[in-house]
């Protein structure tokens, strides 16, 4: 039989990723600032760098902030949004209300400092299998990551039986590239069918518009759980 897996979940509050993985039999703790959505009691509020150094076999950091280090949102590093988004705190976003366009850029602009800082610290970890999801990346950001870092994999949730489009991109350290697993045909653009896989992008804003559009897939958290897990044990580990 297969040994269990030591894995933490970084970044994390849904608990999608780390309940694929659970129902394999691995030992696996989702990590957050915020509370588990579950509230499962395999779930740590902290700082996940705190944590990296604590004898796990694999690393999969789910959702990093990245606002700044997306390829999307890099304007806004060379004219500022004139506010922030709801995955910042109230504090901040009145703060930010009320100062300069200089004051805002220099926010913003520490900000990728701080998610680059994060991003490189997860990557860099004593961990020997490590996955780091990220949207497509601006190049501010890459030129502030490690000089090893490779270039991602990016995947769809329509790799793995998912309607939806959602672009993601997982940088990997000692694990293979994820395989598709039930592969659908995307629709014409233009369509109404098109519209609904486009509703992670077209979401309203307001307050939980960010949990929506970082939640983990679950087509995309099976994959990894049978393919990561089942590799790194050497064997393919099945769940129901």
């Amino acid at each position: 039989m297969a040994d269990t897996l030591r894995i933490l979940i970084g970044c994390e509050t849904s608990g999608v990723m780390r309940r694929a993985f659970a129902c394999r039999g691995h030992d696996v703790w989702s990590c957050d600032l915020l509370p588990a959505e579950d509230r499962s009691n395999r779930h740590i509020v902290g700082d996940v760098r705190d944590h990296l150094a604590d004898g796990w076999d694999l690393l999969i950091v789910a959702h990093p902030p990245c606002t700044r280090l997306c390829n999307s949102g890099v304007r806004w590093l060379h004219e500022p949004s004139k506010r922030l988004p709801e995955t910042y705190a109230a504090a901040e976003r009145e703060a930010y209300l009320r100062m300069s366009r200089e004051e805002r850029l220099a926010f913003l602009w520490a900000d990728l400092d701080r998610g680059a800082a994060l991003f490189a610290a997860c990557w860099q970890a004593p961990v020997p299998r490590v996955a780091v999801e990220n949207p497509v990346m601006n190049p501010h950001a890459r030129a502030r990551l490690p000089a090893d870092l490779p270039r991602p994999q990016t995947v769809q949730p329509w790799w793995f039986g998912e309607p939806f489009f959602k672009a993601t991109s997982f940088y990997l350290r000692g694990l293979p590239r994820l395989a598709a697993t039930n592969r659908l045909t995307p629709p014409r653009p233009g369509t109404p069918e098109h519209k609904r896989w486009s509703a992670v992008h077209r979401a309203s804003p307001g307050p939980d518009r960010w949990k929506f559009r970082s939640r983990t897939f679950e087509g995309v958290a099976e994959a990894c759980a049978d393919q990561w897990g089942g590799w790194a044990e050497g064997g393919v580990a099945a769940c129901g």
